[in-house]
Order: C-alpha cells, then sequence, then structure tokens
C-alpha cells in the first residue's frame, strides 16, 4: 500500500495492546477504524480516546472465535465504511502449561481465538477486499495477522500457545501465496512479536465463563509466572511493534519481527530439522533458567 491516508482499518484486539497503539497510529494517518475487541469497557475507554484524536471510529465488541460475530462485523464495516483497506486480525490470548494438561474447554479456548479468530477474519473481509479491487484498479488491501516467535518455535510448558501460532503462520504465509495467485491488489504480512508488554499475560480476565473457576495446574501456574516476568520486563514496547506494523504494511513486507535477534534461535530450529538432529535444548544460553524449571515441574511430583 503506498498511503492510508483517507482509508479505512479494521482491528481486533483493539482494547490494548498492539490494536490500540495501531489504532493510535491509524488516526494519526487519517485512517477511518473498526475497533473491536471483547472487553465493552477496555474499547468503550479506547474508542473514545481515538475518536478524540479525529478519527471516525467505528466500536465494535465481539469475540472473534464466534464466527457470526465476526461475519456481524464485517457486514457492519461494510455498511459504515465500505470495504477496508487494512485489516489486523490482532486478537489473542496466552495459555501454558504441560501440553497434555490442558482440558478440552482449555484447548477449544485458545485455538478459537488464535487460529480460529484469524480463520474467520480472513475468511469474511479477504472476499470483500477483493471484490473491492476488481471494482477499483486504483484499491489497495493488506491483512496483517498476529501471529508470534512461538509460531517459529516451540518453548516447552507452553505448547497450547505454540500450536495456535504456529497454525497462525502457516495460514500467512499460505494467504500471502493464495493472493498472489489472484490479485496484486492485496497483500498480507504475519507478526512474531517475542515478548512485549501488552497485557496478553492477563488473558485470563477475559477466560469464557466454564474457565474462569477452573483452578489451574501447577505447570500452569509456573508458566504464567515466567510468562509475567518475560513479558513485564520486556523492553520493546507495543507502540514500536505496531510502527513496525504500519512500516510494513506500507511496505508489503511479510515477515515483521519485534526482536529479529531472536531469529538466531529460529536458525537452529530449522538446522535441527535439516541436520536430522533431536530438538536443540531451549535452555542452552542460560542453563540455569531450565534447571529451575525442571526442578520446579519435578517438584510437583
Amino acid at each position: 500500500m503506498k498511503t492510508l491516508h483517507g482509508r479505512t482499518a479494521v482491528i481486533t484486539g483493539a482494547g490494548s495492546g498492539f490494536g490500540l497503539e495501531l489504532s493510535r497510529l491509524a488516526a494519526a494517518q487519517g485512517m477511518a477504524i473498526v475497533m473491536a475487541d471483547v472487553q465493552r469497557d477496555a474499547l468503550d475507554r479506547a474508542c473514545a480516546e481515538i475518536g478524540a484524536l479525529g478519527a471516525q471510529v467505528l466500536p465494535f465488541c465481539l469475540d472473534v472465535s464466534k464466527a457470526a460475530e465476526v461475519e456481524a462485523l464485517a457486514e457492519a464495516t461494510q455498511q459504515r465504511f465500505g470495504a477496508p483497506h487494512l485489516l489486523f486480525n490482532n486478537a489473542g490470548v496466552g495459555a501454558g502449561g504441560l501440553i497434555w494438561e490442558n482440558t478440552l474447554q482449555e484447548w477449544e479456548w485458545v485455538l478459537g481465538v488464535n487460529l480460529m479468530g484469524v480463520a474467520h477474519g480472513v475468511r469474511v473481509f479477504t472476499p470483500m477486499m477483493l471484490d473491492a479491487a476488481r471494482a477499483d484498479p486504483s484499491y489497495q488491501g493488506h491483512i496483517v495477522n498476529t501471529a508470534s516467535m512461538a509460531g517459529l518455535l516451540n518453548a516447552p510448558n507452553m505448547g497450547i500457545y505454540n500450536v495456535s501460532k504456529h497454525a497462525v503462520v502457516s495460514l500467512s504465509e499460505t494467504l500471502y501465496q493464495d493472493l498472489r495467485l489472484v490479485t496484486e491488489q492485496v497483500s498480507a504480512s504475519v507478526l512474531c512479536p517475542f515478548f512485549v508488554p501488552t497485557g496478553i499475560h492477563e488473558s485470563e480476565r477475559n477466560r469464557p465463563a466454564p474457565l474462569a473457576d477452573a483452578k489451574p495446574t501447577r505447570s500452569q501456574l509456573i508458566g504464567q509466572a515466567m510468562i509475567n516476568k518475560a513479558v513485564t520486563r520486556g523492553k520493546v514496547s507495543a507502540a514500536e511493534v505496531a510502527q513496525k506494523v504500519i512500516d510494513a504494511v506500507l511496505s508489503d513486507q511479510f515477515y515483521v519481527f519485534s526482536h529479529p535477534q531472536a531469529l538466531a534461535t529460529v536458525q537452529t530450529r530449522m538446522e535441527d530439522i535439516l541436520q536430522l538432529r533431536n530438538p536443540t535444548d531451549p535452555f542452552v544460553q542460560k542453563p540455569e533458567v531450565g534447571e529451575q524449571l525442571r526442578a520446579a515441574l519435578r517438584d510437583a511430583d
């Protein structure tokens, strides 16, 4: 895309983190913004802020894991602004623990939000954008899906999250290639952040009713504590990452990383695969962390 001014963005997870920061940048670029989030109070505060910046804002409260609600979001967008030019499938939740300890309800919640939320967005909005491209040779559109470095690596004790984000990377790479088959006017990117203070470590605040009162296992408590520490100590801000997203959209860059230096660990994983090695110890650079985790989990027995 060559410009964002006068165009429309649809942003899920817009009440906080990357979604809110991208909304701020979109407003500064002169975009109309559809701000969607599951948390009504956070959404109301965010929309009031962005509206005060002078942007046209359409608030929409929804659960992205629900197909009908994403379809309603698309309909509301079409009626108010027409087809969007930028779609940021960003809503996500965090979860950890030993992979066999996740309940069916936890699998359904994490995959429902992190994976199916993106899938619903792609399924519903891409045809709208392609229709707009066919109708207007000057139309340009871009879809950005939020994955994670966990979509390229497999840290222990957070398997359910890893699975969801690996799927988003695969979905996004395929989307990029599929779009290239049919159009030059719509493109795609995938955002793979590492540890950035966004509030995702507090995902339990939006756990659905059946899970809200569930007692976490010891491994889940340990995983939550580790994520809390890593996320809150992150030195790259959500605002900096949002700017990277804007830059990627304007330059048609597919992979967007908050911490490019972390790609060294991705390279190690790829070398493991190519050389048929067993997976490298993820704590090889910080063995004391691995020992602490092993000790804590084995003490649980």
